[in-house]
């Protein structure tokens, strides 16, 4: 075992306050695994609500395991040293219980590349009763995981709170009653929320279309999403702090879900109902903030939708801390939201439109107009910002090429307008391709061709290249279509994603593609019919799937549909 990979994890350790170390053999230990670098799996709420979840139990040790970074990775290359943990220095393989925390497509490959450092058999198959059981949760095995179903055991689908307080007592009560590996696997197929690949038979074409999907008798037909009524039940902040990450805030959630009904977020259905923390709960977190010393992130789905946002910006600089906001939507924002953040030393206002035309927000149903845009920074401006970001996507559904001069038409008119009001900073325009997501309205639709999104991005960028203080920063349209893949792919590519590891990693994704007689046409241009069966079908968010069909049909004719109210029960979540 390597001296220095030991005394790098415990100088990180002791860089950290709230971490949670216990003495050796007195609880079962279980792994908790980001498959990422710990500078961003830290900046994760959702992994620390685990982390503090399962080290509350009287029965379980939860140690952190991370994605080497590139120097400690060559030390465990040149050492032959497992994968070891945060907390006690132990190895990967020391723990009988894996817990991933799967948040983006791209990190599948590495999922692979941590049970090869880990020494851990990576197909769920060939594990036999010495091995680990692994499971993994977060948003990519809630909407589809049918694309890691050949490394996994389970999955938890949807919010993991209180499922994973169930799964805890299913797992220990079945090492209790000494089932084998199958047996233990089908009793905690009965855990509501838990998904178990093996018990699921997915038959599909050359092509990777699915053909019909069969369960086994201990299986539910349907494995049902779950979700946490009551967020007061389960604060929700920053348990670990440390300097070591992409934010260095004290995040505390506000609220979950959005019901603004935005027709490509995926989180907005999967996280429906929209939910909001009430202040009081909200008051003690920003006591635990306080004592840390640290500025205040707010997470949300929308921060400027939380009722009592204004009242809550005075009570955080009240008590003489700073805040920052994970998003908010322009039509709602407040001058006490602004006002707050300018104070707390923002430098960069961010709004997103998403689209540069009222046409195609009115596709995608997104409720933001110009006017909101020119409100918000009007807002900024006076409280001091001067500089602003745009996300936007390209190729979405129905896209003309007018909708692209369409963001080039927006960036110019709000560039003058900052200007217009002596506003010398940079707008800066996030350009990302779309991706069609599993449980969405536009699951069924085609991804834009990569030519024409790269042609749209080549005429964005000559446009503007002649103003100003404009920027654009784009995502790498090769990567997002390994993405558009992953996101709707079968259990066919599973083996893919695992030859792709074998060959290097994503990198040798398409040629793995190719390997398998498999096109990555096939799953990122076809329009899918209407009743075609989706590799997720297994899978139950609690809203009809006739009712995202009717949504694709009012994209398609520019209809909105309006947000979330009380008593309403149009999707199926609230019935």
């Amino acid at each position: 075992m390597s001296w220095k990979l030991k005394e790098i994890l415990k100088q990180r350790l002791q860089r950290e306050t709230g971490h949670y170390i216990y003495a050796p053999g007195s609880r079962s230990r279980m792994a908790l695994i980001y498959p990422n670098s710990y500078f961003v799996g830290m900046s994760n709420l959702g992994f620390h609500i685990i982390y503090e979840l399962m080290n509350e139990r009287a029965d379980t040790a939860c140690e952190r395991f991370f994605l080497p970074d590139k120097k400690e990775l060559e030390e465990y290359q040149r050492s032959h040293t497992q994968l070891l943990s945060l907390e006690t220095q132990s190895s990967l393989q020391a723990f009988p219980l894996l817990a991933f925390a799967i948040s983006f497509e791209m990190d599948y490959f590495n999922v692979l590349k941590i049970l090869e450092l880990g020494r851990i058999q990576p197909l769920a198959a060939e594990r036999g009763a010495m091995d680990p059981v692994i499971i993994a949760g977060g948003p990519c095995a809630t909407f589809n995981p049918e694309p890691l179903s050949l490394f996994f055991d389970a999955f938890i689908i949807g919010e993991g709170e209180e499922t994973m307080e169930r799964f805890m007592d299913a797992y220990y009560a079945g090492l209790e009653a000494h089932l084998d590996r199958p047996a233990l696997l089908a009793s905690l197929a009965r855990v509501p929320g838990v998904y178990v690949p093996s018990l699921y038979d997915s038959q599909e074409d050359e092509q990777g279309r699915v053909l019909a999907i069969r369960k086994q008798a201990e299986a539910p037909e349907k494995v049902q999403r779950q979700w946490v009524a009551d967020l007061d039940a389960y604060p929700a902040h920053t348990v670990v702090e440390t300097e070591d990450t992409e934010f260095n805030l004290y995040l505390i959630e506000t609220a979950r879900g959005c019901g603004r009904h935005c027709r490509f977020c995926m989180a907005g259905y999967c996280f429906r109902r929209p939910r909001n923390r009430s202040l009081p709960a909200l008051e003690k977190m920003l006591l635990a903030a306080k004592a840390a010393g640290k500025r205040v992130g707010l997470m949300g789905a929308a921060i400027s939708d939380y009722p009592e946002i204004d009242v809550l910006c005075r009570e955080i600089l009240g008590d003489g801390l700073s805040m920052s906001v994970a998003s908010f939507r322009a039509d709602s924002v407040t001058r006490e939201l602004v006002t707050s953040l300018a104070a707390s030393g923002l430098r960069t206002l961010t709004m997103a439109p998403e689209a540069g035309s009222a046409r195609m927000r009115a596709v995608i149903n997104k409720g933001i107009e110009e006017e909101h845009l020119f409100h918000a920074m009007d807002l900024g401006i006076a409280a001091g910002i001067r500089n602003y970001r745009l996300y936007l996507m390209i190729g979405l559904p129905y896209e003309q090429p007018e909708d692209i001069q369409g963001i080039i038409d927006l960036a110019g008119r709000l560039k003058d307008y900052m200007e217009d009001r002596g506003c010398r900073g940079t707008l800066t325009l996030s350009i990302n391709p779309f991706i069609p997501k599993p449980f969405t309205p536009f699951q069924w639709v085609p991804m834009a061709p990569l030519k024409q999104v790269e042609a749209s991005l080549k005429a964005i960028r000559t446009a503007l290249r002649g103003r100003r203080n404009i920027e654009i920063i784009a995502e790498s349209p090769k990567e997002a279509y390994i993405q558009g893949v992953l996101a709707r792919g079968s259990r066919r590519i599973s083996a893919v994603i695992y030859e792709a590891h074998k060959l290097g990693g994503s990198k040798a994704f398409k040629r793995s593609m190719k390997a398998a007689g498999l096109q990555m046409e096939d799953y990122l241009y076809r329009q899918r019919t209407r009743e075609e069966i989706f590799p997720w079908d297994m899978l139950d968010m609690g809203f009809s799937r006739e009712y995202l069909y009717q949504e694709l049909e009012k994209a398609a004719r520019l209809q909105p549909t309006m947000k979330c109210f009380d008593g309403c029960k149009r999707c199926g979540v609230c019935r």
